[in-house]
């Protein structure tokens, strides 16, 4: 398959209709018709339904529109990178990360880059541990930040040096409110969001005693934006981690769990990848920083001691 026609593809599935295809890839309809055809033929597969007013995708054609735009995203990406070779560091680097306010210490790393990189730019993807784990192995993300447990075995690594907090967001006039914190019993009846990667993991239901799906749960979510707004409507409450929404003067809180759980975060690469210039010092400058801090955190715990 050559990328053209897969660009040609996308084209068509994204305009529903082979005229404006045509016209946005400044080609004739007949020679974009043929195109499709002899891609349907090499595959052996309908990719469309070709209706009186649009054509919509078939199964396969849903299928391969998701490869197609994986191999176009990763094929402009090797060019654009072969380009910055042997020239001054420029180039796009791609994170991924789960939703945590310490994406503010990649920040900070991204910010001191860029003052002697002006031309390094990112390209950055919020998403669950699954959906960041799978385009970092099909090479779509240079780095992703991950919450433990990780199976590292794939990876290199670096630990941040420090934890976020687990907790409950909940409107103020919540009875629950009243606690300084949130015990398993606590949450036996109430309607609850809960993010699809926690489904999945043990850390909550650990803490819970049981299963996830024993709670009253009444949506699950994938970043917390939108549930924040149902919950401040006084639809449940929702797990999620301490400061990803702003509280202050609003209807919301923050109430942690008891017993307290932190979790551990973690920039992950895969192992023996080659990076492109601009993520190599991305990575020099994150594990600059990162040890910087380390370094702090002890001479403040040898103080204190």
């Amino acid at each position: 398959m050559e990328t053209r026609v897969l660009r040609y593809f996308l084209t068509v599935a994204q305009e529903e209709n082979i005229t404006k295809a045509a016209e946005l890839l400044h080609t004739s309809q007949s020679n974009l018709s043929r195109q499709l055809a002899d891609l349907e033929d090499s595959l052996g597969k309908k990719l469309f339904e070709r209706g009186s007013r649009k054509i919509t995708l078939t199964e396969e054609g849903m299928f391969l529109r998701k490869r197609a735009q994986e191999i176009i995203e990763l094929t402009d990406r090797t060019e654009n990178d072969m380009k910055s070779f042997n020239q001054s560091i420029s180039g796009t680097v791609h994170i991924g990360g789960v939703e945590t306010c310490l994406m503010k210490l990649i920040g900070k790393s991204m910010l001191s880059l860029s003052k002697l990189h002006p031309q390094i730019r990112y390209d950055f993807f919020s998403g669950s541990i699954v959906e960041l784990t799978e385009m970092l192995n099909k090479g779509l993300l240079d780095f992703a930040l991950l919450v433990a447990p990780v199976d590292m075995q794939k990876y290199n690594y670096l630990k941040l040096p420090t934890t976020d907090t687990f907790g409950v967001l909940m409107r103020k006039d919540c009875p629950l409110a009243d606690q300084t914190s949130i015990k398993p019993e606590d949450v036996k009846d109430y309607p609850v969001w809960v993010a699809h990667q926690q489904l999945g993991a043990n850390v909550l239901s650990s803490w819970l005693g049981r299963d996830m799906e024993s709670l009253n749960i009444i949506s699950t979510f994938n970043l917390i934006t939108t549930p924040a707004m149902m919950i401040d409507s006084g639809m449940g409450m929702a797990f999620t981690f301490n400061h990803l929404v702003n509280t202050e003067g609003t209807n919301l809180c923050f109430r942690p769990l008891e017993p307290k759980i932190e979790a551990e975060l973690y920039l992950v690469w895969k192992k023996y990848d080659m990076f492109a210039k601009a993520g190599e010092v991305f990575l020099q400058q994150i594990q600059k920083d990162f040890s910087g801090m380390e370094q702090d955190a002890s001479n403040i715990s040898e103080q204190q001691e």
